[in-house]
């Protein structure tokens, strides 16, 4: 909304009527559609309004009676069913108790199949790591042999001066470290 202000202070819309300003053709509008809305209620919406209301009442009274006859059938029927209800316990208790012997049989079960393909497993990986720990001590004794052949024809290729066989040995095992 927007708000003017006008010379005498009052604040006004931007349609140009005043805030407080009372509208008595508005008023008398709203009491003759008042008048006309209560009367087309009084004749035409209450009438049909109090007679559902006493049809809902009769019906109510009649579901009332009709509760209280169902009441007792359904006293009745509760004896009955509690003694089915005692068999189907007794019988429940019985398919319980199987069912738990059944399942403990079944993770016993469970057990030893895990138990035996662990040890199965066990098994494969001990052969495993003894064919790997096999096979990297012959390639280790390749890598020794292979050394042992290098060094031996770097000594013989040299003069056989002991101190320059401890030079030249301290030169490769130098060499090979820094390689590794």
């Amino acid at each position: 909304m927007i708000f003017t202000a006008s010379g005498g202070g009052n604040l006004l819309f931007n349609s140009g009527f005043a805030i407080l300003t009372f509208s008595t053709g508005f008023a008398i509008w709203v009491l003759i559609s008042m008048i006309v809305f209560l009367y087309i209620m009084g004749k035409y919406a209450v009438p049909p309004i109090l007679k559902a209301l006493n049809d809902r009442e009769v019906r109510i009274k009649e579901s009332l009676e009709s509760a209280e006859k169902a009441l007792a059938k359904a006293e009745a029927i509760s004896k009955d069913n509690e003694k089915a209800l005692r068999d189907a316990e007794m019988k429940a208790q019985k398919i319980r108790k199987e069912a738990l012997d059944d399942a403990e049989m079944l993770r016993a079960e469970k057990i030893e199949k895990a138990k035996l393909d662990a040890e199965k497993i066990l098994v494969s990986a001990r052969e495993t790591i003894e064919q790997e720990k096999i096979k990297a001590l012959k390639e280790l004794r390749d890598e020794v042999a292979d050394l042992a052949i290098k060094s031996a024809s770097i000594i013989l290729n040299s003069e056989l001066d002991k101190n320059k066989n401890k030079k030249l040995v301290d030169s490769f095992i130098n060499d090979l470290s820094k390689k590794n």
